[in-house]
């Protein structure tokens, strides 16, 4: 008879009992019931050799271009030999749209596979017909069984191998049903040793859960090189790509997508989707000058204040940290002598973007200041800034590219902490105004609108 354990989603703990709480991660109600693979035989691995750092021969992979200059940004190149990658997301988001396109495109000059296992290969070759990927020559294999998959990869010996998804692959050794927690671990821990030993990059499309997170163990996440999320509305055609673990690359980069007739498409300037449309200023609005890992992007943000009907007032912010709102308001009163105490204030990043970089707080005060007085910022101008608890504007890392920016996009003015000011006291005519406190830039602000 097959002994089972309890496994942490969380963690990947072991216990032998079921528990409310795991007693590693002291995570509630992660325990789930796996089967123990039975012992087999197996030949062990070559044994390691015990070397000083200084032996190492490390010779840098250089990365496999995808052919999608926005996704190879977010990759750090492209896709290095030998790497993991986990990308997870909603479902119908364009996962498996985008990776058949970065398959379709490299296998015109290097050995793809493609594993659907969710998909039959009939449904696979109707999406490559919408998408105008007919006659590439893109091998493909639908499977769920990691046996046969791992045969697939000795036989094509891939650069590049797409799972579609890690999910719905199984091993014989597991009594467990696909999509398990030992299941997802074990198969995920032997794609990963394939692709370490052979130096095949391997991508590993994975399931979330209704809360946002990827479904299945948390220890997938430390297995693999890179952690990819794509997020996006269901009502909008753009979709984001964000880094949340790379170790070839920066964490957070963004790339953007418009997802077109013909599949996802890169946007050259993600801006411009940031950025509202208004016929004049209106109340409210400011825009922020902000960083997506090495990306400088302007993106709008709204407040509204209005009236509070409840005793208590509500603060509501979407994109941005809900922790800080209220913060943020309490310098606004102490230091400004600004009120909001009977006002419900609600602030907003346009477009869907998540920013949680304090550098934020300047753009977030001056758009409630303006809602309060009801008073548009002037035209062309924006704000970035850290905003502390005494009052004081702290300097934003990489200033200048932030600049540079507004000023490409064609930003006339920018209120700026005076440690971000350059010594030519301008940067491609932009005017600039340097503050060190909130007073300060509510003072500049009220000149500006005058």
């Amino acid at each position: 008879m097959a002994r089972s354990v309890f496994v942490c989603s969380a963690c990947g703990a072991q216990s032998a009992k079921w528990l409310g709480r795991c007693p590693q991660c002291e995570a509630w109600n992660t325990l789930a019931e796996a089967a123990v693979p039975a012992q087999r035989g197996a030949a062990l691995a070559p044994a390691s050799t015990v070397q000083t750092l200084g032996e190492v021969r490390a010779q840098p992979l250089p990365p496999l271009p995808s052919g999608i200059a926005e996704l190879d940004r977010v990759l750090g190149g492209g896709l290095v030999p030998g790497s993991v990658v986990l990308l997870g997301g909603d479902p119908g988001i364009g996962k498996s749209t985008l990776l058949l396109q970065v398959l379709a495109e490299l296998a015109t000059r290097e050995p793809v596979l493609y594993v659907s296992g969710e998909e039959s290969a009939a449904q696979v070759g109707l999406r490559a017909q919408r998408l105008g990927l007919r006659e590439s020559p893109l091998r493909l294999l639908a499977e769920t069984q990691l046996e046969r998959i791992a045969d697939a990869l000795q036989a094509e010996a891939p650069r590049v191998c797409v799972i579609d998804s890690i999910q719905t692959v199984f091993t014989e050794a597991i009594g467990s049903a696909p999509g398990s927690v030992a299941q997802v671990r074990e198969c995920a821990a032997r794609l990963t040793r394939h692709a370490k030993t052979a130096g095949t990059g391997i991508v590993l499309v994975g399931h979330v859960t209704k809360e946002g997170a990827l479904a299945g163990p948390r220890v997938l996440e430390h297995m693999v090189d890179t952690v990819l999320y794509f997020e996006g509305d269901s009502h909008s055609s753009y979709r984001l790509i964000r880094a949340i673990k790379n170790r070839y690359g920066a964490v957070n980069e963004l790339g953007v997508f418009a997802m077109t007739e013909r599949g996802l498409r890169g946007v050259a300037n993600p801006s411009a989707i940031f950025l509202s449309q208004h016929g004049a200023p209106v109340a409210g609005s400011c825009v922020l000058a902000t960083l997506e890992g090495t990306r400088p992007l302007l993106v709008e943000i709204q407040a509204l204040a209005d009236h509070a009907a409840a005793p208590s007032p509500r603060r509501l912010s979407v994109g941005l940290e809900p922790a800080r709102l209220a913060m943020l308001l309490a310098v606004l009163h102490r230091h400004a002598g600004i009120a909001c105490g009977d006002q419900d204030v609600f602030v907003n990043a346009v477009g869907g973007v998540r920013i949680s970089e304090p550098a934020a707080d300047l753009a977030v005060l001056l758009a409630i200041h303006s809602s309060l007085k009801n008073r548009a910022l002037a035209r062309g101008l924006l704000a970035f800034g850290e905003v502390g608890l005494a009052g004081e504007i702290r300097p934003a890392p990489r200033g200048q590219e932030r600049l540079r920016e507004a000023a490409k996009l064609g930003f006339a003015a920018a209120i700026i902490p005076a440690a971000n000011a350059p010594r030519s006291g301008s940067v491609d005519g932009l005017r600039l105004y340097p503050v060190q406190r909130i007073e300060q830039a509510l003072d500049v602000l009220r000149e500006l609108q005058d």
